[in-house]
């Protein structure tokens, strides 16, 4: 008699705890709250007209398909963009700009490209000296102090435009923006700050028209494209490193 009692309770536990582990989310096997949950990554990118995407859509900027790509990649992730740029800005005018935006310091990625204007509006090379490391050193602190979200980008060679073959002498405004860039990389590895060339990219544009927009100055879509293609591993990686 015992012996069935027992057999009988037995079952109808067995039953119970079927039921409850069927019904109850929480007894069920989940990913991880850290695989489903949307996080949102910061993106702030600071310039001139290279990266606002001067006529170019809206969407065509290499910010914009940066932070497109990185959507496009990455699963439950949210990116925000926010650009502090404009056609014609040198390094003095996005050093005035930050101030009045006073942006946050919880980025998560900060990209700079800046200079083109020192060079175009013939300022005295030593200007750009001075205040490329301060504007490298704001990046950071936007990045909450962390330069491994910063990435500096080269600046184009508007020799290689309409434009700029036919002002002033194209070879030297070619050697005057190596000279540019020159300076910035070497501070960007001498402090271990990430430094992107796309210089290169920009001078085809005489060959392959296709990567001059219709002013006949500036980068179009097709090029920002490979800008991106190169700052896409660079900029997931940080993002990745974010995570871990």
């Amino acid at each position: 008699m015992k012996k069935t009692i027992i057999i009988v309770v037995t079952v109808v536990l067995t039953f119970l705890l079927s039921n409850c582990t069927a019904e109850n989310p929480a007894t069920k096997i989940t990913t991880t709250p850290s695989d489903t949950k949307e996080e949102t990554f910061k993106y702030l990118a600071l310039g001139d007209s290279y990266t606002i995407g001067q006529s170019v859509c809206s969407i065509c900027s290499f910010p914009e398909q940066l932070k497109n790509q990185l959507t496009n990649t990455t699963k439950n992730h949210k990116y925000t963009l926010e650009v502090i740029a404009r056609t014609g800005w040198t390094t003095t005018h996005l050093i005035d700009a930050i101030k009045d935006k006073n942006p946050s310091t919880n980025y998560n990625l900060v990209s700079l490209l800046i200079g083109v204007n020192n060079q175009f509006q013939d300022i005295d090379f030593s200007v750009y000296e001075k205040e490329l490391p301060q504007l490298i050193n704001q990046s950071i602190a936007f990045a909450n102090g962390n330069k491994k979200r910063v990435i500096v980008v080269s600046i184009p060679d508007y020799a290689f435009t309409p434009f700029g073959q036919n002002y002033r002498n194209p070879t030297n405004t070619s050697l005057e923006i190596d000279h540019y860039n020159a300076f910035a990389k070497k501070y960007c590895e001498d402090n271990s700050i990430q430094f992107l060339n796309i210089t290169d990219i920009t001078r085809d544009g005489i060959k392959n028209p296709s990567l001059v927009t219709n002013d006949g100055l500036h980068p179009s879509a097709a090029a920002y494209t490979l800008f991106v293609e190169r700052l896409l591993p660079l900029a997931f990686k940080t993002l990745q490193e974010e995570k871990q």
